[in-house]
């Protein structure tokens, strides 16, 4: 199953940079013989500042047709670390191609499209900037790769 990162912003070069690419490419290497993988990241700008509903347009362009949806927000269920692996587990064991992770701008993500996720998840009742939910985004992928490979990174 291959996972997409559609979020909305430019993640440049710095530390929040880095931290991604290190993750995901541990999430790359662990998931593949786990049919989990490769992740692609895909950022959309809306350059006009037209809002919600045009950064939204903006993400369902990215998103493949089929994806399973999963919103990013602080709206969202909060659930452990194991549970995120069983999910991915289950999708792709169902024969679902693809996995789009939604990452919304400053103001969140339109409420259209996040009702249309079939997962919607918070990493707590913070809010957090999109370029470290991003950083937590990847983290959490390739914990969730080594609690399916039995690998030990993940000690709960």
């Amino acid at each position: 199953m291959r996972v997409h990162i559609c979020a909305v912003g430019r993640l440049r070069a710095g530390p929040e940079r880095d931290l991604v690419d290190d993750y995901l490419t541990r999430f790359d290497r662990t998931g593949r013989s786990l049919g989990l993988g490769p992740v692609t990241e895909h950022q959309v700008e809306d350059k006009k500042n037209s809002g919600m509903t045009a950064e939204a347009t903006l993400l369902e362009r990215t998103v493949p047709n089929g994806a399973v949806l999963i919103a990013l927000d602080e709206r969202g269920r909060q659930i452990s670390s194991p549970d995120l692996a069983g999910h991915l587990e289950k999708w792709r064991d169902a024969g679902r191609g693809d996995a789009a992770f939604l990452i919304g701008g400053a103001d969140g993500l339109a409420p259209d499209l996040r009702n249309r996720a079939d997962l919607t998840l918070s990493f707590g009742a913070m809010v957090w900037p999109h370029m470290l939910v991003r950083v937590m985004l990847a983290e959490q992928l390739y914990r969730a790769a080594s609690i399916l490979s039995g690998a030990p990174y993940h000690r709960a």
